[in-house]
């Protein structure tokens, strides 16, 4: 078995946590956000919640760019951390915006779709965290891997098959729009999910 990613590397221990932290904290947010989904409008405090998570995520970010430019030696390219940071971080703040618009929006019941999306986005997360936790070693990656890229593909076809309900006729033109925007907003964080996840296999391939 292979040594993980960061076992030889200078400065590994800083940036080795912070993105394992970075990967617990997008599986609790997506969590919340698929137990918010299904459950809706149940436990509306939810909501604030994955409010922190965001904030946390941003803090978590400003973290790992504050050792990204304050370390002389880096244990993985610069460019590399600082994509991987960027696209955990957007993949957070999809997710909050997806439980936002909820309550701001004011939806009063969760669409079929959704239900499904999310439950895509939540095994997204955890996909990632589990390749995150202490940079899996190499060979471990792969999985992870291939799942995020398969829960991508699956979350695309989710996202056309909502787009053909919301459109074929019946539905109040405003709930078309309130649920076109919360499906997008989920839809752009499985995408920011699939970047974590080609960052990860782009720094294997370059350490393999």
């Amino acid at each position: 078995m292979s040594q993980p990613l960061f076992a030889s590397a200078p400065n590994r221990g800083k940036f080795e946590a912070l993105f394992a932290a970075g990967g617990s904290n997008l599986a609790e947010a997506t969590g919340k956000l698929d137990r918010l989904m299904r459950n809706w409008p149940d436990e509306p405090e939810l909501r604030e919640e994955i409010k922190a998570l965001e904030e946390e995520g941003d803090r978590i970010t400003h973290d790992i760019l504050h050792a990204l430019f304050s370390t002389t030696v880096t244990p993985l390219d610069r460019e590399d951390i600082h994509s991987l940071a960027a696209a955990l971080d957007d993949a957070v703040d999809l997710t909050e915006e997806a439980a936002d618009f909820l309550g701001l929006y004011k939806i009063e019941a969760p669409m079929e779709q959704g239900v499904e999306l999310t439950g895509v986005l939540r095994d997204c997360g955890r996909e990632l965290a589990a390749a995150l936790q202490g940079m899996t070693a190499l060979d471990d990656l792969g999985p992870h891997i291939a799942a995020v890229d398969r829960l991508e593909d699956e979350g695309d076809r989710i996202s056309r098959k909502a787009l053909v309900a919301l459109f074929a006729g019946g539905i109040d033109p405003m709930v078309v729009i309130r649920w076109k925007d919360v499906i997008d907003r989920l839809e752009q964080a499985v995408d920011a999910c699939d970047r974590v996840a080609h960052v990860l296999e782009g720094i294997a391939v370059k350490h393999n």
